[in-house]
């Protein structure tokens, strides 16, 4: 740094009473991390990345917020009496001599840890609404403003229409709070969860639970009640569970929200699924279906009938998959019907409908309506039973498309799976198009993945993996002695927990002449498989390891989706 800026940065540290930093990052000198890195070393003090939804707020509420704000100091985490607190400036002795006070005010012990200064910025705007809010809501339930008939307080403070969040007051701007966080932060689902002492709010983000809130319990009965009103639900019954929805714009977004409560020791969980059309409608390159894989696809809906089914475990992205198959599939010249439990999304120029198994409209009752409805294309959300099995099968025997899911560990013990739920083996060939089995991966971050050369055993291990695939993906795999893959790192972009959405992994069986005449012989998993690959189908390992080697995720990630079978 010459002389010159050195002295304007001075100058203006004396004019603003901004810190070095404040002043080298306004002024663009470098980057953020750069000069944090190198103040890391200096002090001889850790450089910690903090993630604000990782931190509960009962962590943050470890020492007050006027020293919080005025010292940069703010509590990440307890480990018995032992507090690791972030500083921005461990350094000061102004901000050194306050947390000594703080920690004999509060009986702990301390560690340090030195945090950046957006991040310390991010945790405290991550928490502070829900942290007013919380606090208003009790002081008015405190000072008695609230009848003592809970029901009747909230059913005055309802919208006339359900599903219409607004802030006006303290327990509906809690729950507003709540759900926009779970937006910001690309989570799929909340968990409001009561416990013995304290009310938990988690947020999954990208199929792993994170605990973010700690709130009183005083105000639980408050939320819930809020959010049945918004659902439609009956906000005096808590002995049963109940399911409902709502919709609402959040971050100049329609969002859905579907919403169910289960009775538990402590109160009503309630657990809220996120739908947002514009991530969970995707195209075929969003979703990860790729080449020859897509290929089988797009030639099987381009049949004038057929079964195609997606299977794989809860969660696995099924329903999101045929989604984007019917969007394909949806124009003018041909009628969509579905009956599904629940409708995830809502989608132009299809006729969707939704189980009720209360008065006896199930999957099989509404299969049964649908082919009265004179449908070209069906989408049948499960097949469950010995009854949806055959009639699902017999619909796509008469000229009908017809879409599902099944629950199996594999594309391949689809058939075996038929078989057992009562559909004879000789309609399989004749009626299954498709067999999509697919789990989920997260992605790396583009932003801040980083390029390394693999342990080796990670390294044996793909080697390996590459020489047991079909020959003709192994024509396209260029791999040097020393190749190359990406691990996770962490940036402000992905909250610096290294990985930003999910992608899938598919293993697609296609029907062949003769796969058709093996079904004829012998229906078992272990005569399936050893076909499909000598036909060239690749597993879900081997696709992932094929998304591995092209940066897209970790070899971490494909070992734990794929175990999951």
């Amino acid at each position: 740094m010459t002389e010159q800026k050195r002295s304007e940065i001075e100058s203006e540290m004396k004019k603003t009473g901004k810190s070095a930093e404040e002043v080298i990052l306004g002024k663009g000198i470098t980057s953020e991390d750069v000069i944090f890195r190198a103040k890391s070393e200096l002090i001889k003090i850790p450089l910690k990345k903090v993630s604000a939804d990782e931190i509960p707020l009962e962590i943050l509420e470890i020492i007050p917020e006027d020293p919080t704000s005025n010292y940069k100091i703010v509590p990440l985490s307890k480990n018995g009496n032992v507090v690791e607190m972030g500083m921005v400036y461990p350094e000061s002795v102004p901000a050194q001599d306050a947390l000594r006070f703080l920690s004999r005010q509060g009986n702990f012990k301390y560690e340090v840890s030195l945090i950046t200064l957006s991040d310390f910025n991010k945790l405290l705007k991550q928490h502070k609404t829900l942290k007013s809010e919380t606090k208003k809501a009790l002081e008015e339930i405190q000072k008695g403003k609230r009848g003592t008939n809970e029901v009747e307080e909230f059913m005055k403070e309802a919208a006339p229409e359900p599903g219409v969040i607004d802030e006006d007051a303290p327990i509906k701007k809690m729950v507003f709070a709540i759900l926009g966080h779970a937006l910001e932060g690309n989570a799929s689902d909340v968990h409001i969860e009561p416990g013995k002492d304290k009310l938990r709010i988690r947020y999954r983000v990208d199929n792993i639970l994170y605990s973010s809130l700690f709130l009183p319990l005083s105000v639980h009965a408050s939320i819930v009640a809020r959010i049945k009103i918004l659902a439609n639900l009956k906000i005096d019954e808590n002995r049963v569970p109940q399911d409902g929805r709502f919709s609402s714009k959040l971050a100049g977004k329609d969002i859905d929200f579907r919403v169910a409560t289960y009775p538990t020791l402590y109160g009503e969980k309630v657990a809220i699924r996120i739908l947002d059309p514009s991530q969970g409608l995707k195209s075929y390159e969003d979703l990860g279906l790729r080449g020859r894989n897509l290929e089988i696809i797009k030639n099987a809906i381009q049949k004038p009938y057929g079964m195609i089914l997606a299977t794989g475990p809860t969660g696995s992205g099924k329903t999101t998959t045929l989604y984007a198959l019917l969007r394909f599939l949806n124009n003018d010249s041909v009628n969509i019907v579905t009956i599904e439990d629940p409708i995830e999304y809502s989608i132009g120029g299809l006729n969707q409908s939704q189980v009720n198994p209360e008065i006896g409209y199930t999957f099989a009752e509404g299969l049964r309506e649908i082919l009265r409805q004179d449908p070209n294309i069906i989408m049948v959300g499960e097949i469950r039973d010995e009854e949806t099995a055959n009639l699902a099968t017999h619909a796509s025997l008469t000229g009908h498309i017809v879409l599902s899911t099944l629950h199996t560990n594999s594309s391949v013990g689809v058939i075996p799976r038929l078989v057992d739920m009562g559909v004879r083996s000789f309609l399989i060939p004749y009626t299954l198009s498709v067999v999509i089995s697919q789990r989920l991966v997260r992605v790396l971050c583009p932003y801040c993945k980083a390029k390394t050369v693999p342990a080796e055993k990670i390294k044996n291990y793909i080697l390996q993996s590459v020489k047991n695939m079909p020959a003709w993906i192994k024509k396209e795999i260029k791999l040097g002695e020393n190749f190359s893959v990406f691990e996770p790192k962490g940036c402000e972009k992905c909250n610096f927990k290294g990985y930003a959405g999910r992608v899938g992994l598919y293993e697609v069986l296609s029907m062949t002449d003769d796969l058709a005449e093996l079904i004829l012989k012998d229906t078992s998993e272990g005569a399936i498989l050893k076909l499909a690959k000598k036909q060239g189908m690749l597993t879900m390992e081997e696709e992932g390891l094929l998304k591995v080697l092209n940066g897209e995720t970790t070899v971490e990630e494909i070992t734990r989706a794929t175990e999951e079978k």
